[in-house]
């Protein structure tokens, strides 16, 4: 059974398998096929049969009680966001067709609002993509600019990997704020295409995935290594968009009379004249 049809069991899958018996306190005896821990070691540590565990990771147990999941997830040391995920999957079965997602959209404020500011900023929808961008974003990092997608430029371009010197921890961030995004609404056209691309194409996206790693977001500095400034860290903050759900403005800015501030300065003047270059002023009449 997959992932798409029974995520709750391949949630768990993975997250046993990422438990060893040292961190569990338990002996590790004979041949693991597999890492982590064996599936009579969860039941044993939580209190249930194995049978019954073994019906929930193949689907067959549709009304697991939350204090059993309580239990797994002890024995499986989820912290709080992880352990609301696999409630929400409990929670789900047997899923329900869902209706079509509309179309993101950008609420004309908040493009007003983005192209008011001094900052590099973007509109990123659910699934990471670009929405709206203002043309600083463009000017600290080509995969900044509207139209394009976080998850692929990061995963499919070779040249976002030269640009962030932290990449890895990175795009384990991203992977594990998809899942949170997403939650179980794994069917939508939207994440089967992205997620199925991502898939076929990248090594890195397969071995992240498949560790179903669940956490949001938080403003955190992020560091570039750009091209016409060298090494720059700037903070990033995502506020969420008043009247569209899933939307995010996201903001870079940098510590007040820092050397990344006068980077960044040095990149908005550059920026500015670029665009004066893209779109000459038209002279005045009298």
């Amino acid at each position: 059974m997959s992932e798409k049809t029974n995520p709750l069991g391949a949630f768990l899958r993975a997250r046993r398998g990422l438990v060893t018996p040292q961190q569990a306190g338990i002996p590790d005896f004979g041949v693991r096929r597999v890492p982590g821990l064996r599936r009579a070691e969860v039941a044993m540590l939580a209190g249930i049969s194995e049978d019954y565990y073994l019906r929930l990771e193949r689907g067959r147990d549709r009304h697991p009680s939350v204090q059993v999941l309580e239990s797994i997830g002890r024995v499986l040391q989820l912290d709080d966001e992880h352990l609301a995920h696999l409630l929400a999957l409990a929670a789900d079965v047997p899923r329900k067709r869902r209706a079509r997602r509309p179309k993101e959209t950008v609420p004309p404020g908040a493009l007003k609002l983005l192209d008011s500011l001094a900052q590099p900023a973007f509109i990123e929808g659910r699934y990471f993509d670009i929405l709206a961008a203002n043309d600083l974003a463009g000017v600290l990092s080509p995969g900044l600019v509207g139209g394009g997608n976080q998850l692929r430029a990061f995963f499919l371009d070779p040249a976002e990997q030269l640009y962030y010197p932290d990449w890895e921890a990175m795009t384990e961030c991203f992977i594990a704020n998809l899942r949170q995004a997403v939650g179980t609404d794994i069917d939508d056209p939207r994440f089967i295409e992205l997620t199925g691309e991502l898939s076929l194409a990248s090594a890195q996206f397969r071995r992240l995935w498949a560790r179903h790693e669940v956490r949001g977001q938080t403003g955190t500095p992020i560091r570039f290594n750009h091209p016409q400034v060298g090494a720059l860290t700037l903070n990033r903050e995502r506020l969420s968009i008043g009247g569209a759900e899933d939307l995010m403005l996201v903001i870079y800015h940098a510590d007040a009379g820092s050397s990344h501030a006068e980077k960044l300065s040095l990149l908005a003047s550059a920026g500015l004249a670029g665009r004066r270059t893209r779109h000459p002023a038209q002279p005045t009449t009298t």
